[in-house]
């Protein structure tokens, strides 16, 4: 799509309901290297819609030109004392999201369209690197503050043909603990791995075994694990669906003895292997199924010649093993010049200051200061 010319009129629109957004699907497709990470994807956003949406909270920002739809902003109202805008599933969820746009000058009006709404923009976890951050600084200039903070990065990997064989890259101790993993899981029963891209008529079965792998490790116990979280259960039925039905789906596992002993639910797009959800039967933990698995979804991505393997998350001992790069992420909030933005303003500054004071220490009963 060409550069829009700057006199060119736009009008914006806001999505409200997930009717709203089907009927903008034919639009999103058009943005085509736009849309940079699946979290951007109108399969994503419709998903984190149905799921975490409540009424009257979905906001999805369009600017349209006279032919079409130039940038868009997954956005929700959150907040009752003081609404403010939102990227919507990024609490939910935990992984990155952005604005979008098919040039800079619709990124800027889009920019310029959330001034205008006269609302407080909290966007968490954007990549630092992200065109957004100039966008709102240049659309806040005169008109209000934007604060950039840094936010969780994550771990990726950059693949070339030496990620063929994963197990080349780990230390010395690292490779000998992968072997001996091995053949405790050798000793248990035949050790097997599939990654598959499943026809929307499997994802059911598949994507159930999957989710039974993940609660019967510490998820499940803590109680974190899918099969217990109504809400993100939802999201990943959806999203799982409309991926598979796109092609993009992927779900992993390693079996020992026939048994399903760890598992990954991820999505391969844009030349990227995006690893969203990670589990294992804590009952062959003896054997690390999950970095056996990961072994082999790594050679799979090597293999198919995709550019990186994107841990998403956050940077934990069992990526750190692999000596990944980072992404680095920002939150920015932004606050207009108006009566909304200035009290969101001045709520944030006081909870920043009793977040300091609460770090240097605390009072005793008798009065004296006490370090933390």
């Amino acid at each position: 799509m060409a550069e829009p010319p700057g006199a060119l009129p736009v009008t914006v629109r806001v999505a409200r309901s997930v009717d709203d957004l089907d009927e903008l699907s034919e639009a999103w497709q058009a943005f085509g290297p736009g849309v940079r990470q699946p979290m951007l994807s109108h399969a994503w956003v419709r998903a984190c819609a149905a799921a975490f949406a409540g009424p009257g909270q979905l906001a999805v920002t369009v600017v349209d030109t006279l032919d079409d739809a130039v940038a868009m902003a997954p956005l929700v109202v959150r907040g009752d004392t003081i609404p403010q805008l939102e990227l919507l599933g990024v609490d939910e969820i935990g992984e990155p999201s952005d604005l979008f746009a098919v040039t800079p000058s619709a990124l800027g009006w889009l920019a310029d369209a959330l001034v205008r709404t006269g609302r407080p923009l909290h966007l968490k976890r954007i990549l630092a690197e992200s065109p957004t951050v100039a966008a709102l600084r240049r659309a806040y200039r005169g008109r209000g503050l934007v604060i950039a903070l840094p936010h969780a990065a994550y771990p990726w990997i950059s693949l070339d043909g030496g990620w063929t064989c994963p197990e080349s890259r780990l230390s010395a101790r690292r490779r000998s603990d992968v072997r001996r993993a091995r053949r405790i899981a050798e000793r248990l029963g035949s050790v097997t791995s599939e990654v598959i891209a499943p026809e929307a008529g499997e994802v059911k079965r598949l994507l159930g075994e999957a989710l039974k792998v993940e609660a019967a490790s510490w998820k499940g116990a803590r109680g974190s694990a899918l099969l217990v979280d109504p809400g993100r259960r939802v999201f990943f039925n959806r999203y799982a669906l409309a991926a598979a039905e796109q092609g993009i789906l992927r779900l992993a596992f390693l079996r020992i003895g026939g048994r399903a002993a760890a598992m990954q639910l991820a999505v391969e797009s844009g030349r990227r292997f995006w690893l969203l959800k990670i589990g294992y039967d804590a009952s062959f933990s003896r054997c690390s199924p999950g970095t056996l698995l990961m072994i082999e979804t790594l050679r799979y991505a090597a293999q198919r010649g995709l550019h990186s393997y994107e841990f998403l998350g956050t940077v934990e001992p069992w990526t750190s093993m692999w000596n990944p790069r980072t992404r680095p992420c920002v939150s920015l909030r932004a606050y207009p010049a108006t009566p909304a933005g200035m009290a969101a303003l001045i709520v944030e500054l006081g909870r920043i200051t009793r977040r300091k004071l609460g770090g240097l220490g605390r009072f005793t009963a008798g009065g004296q200061w006490m370090c933390r």
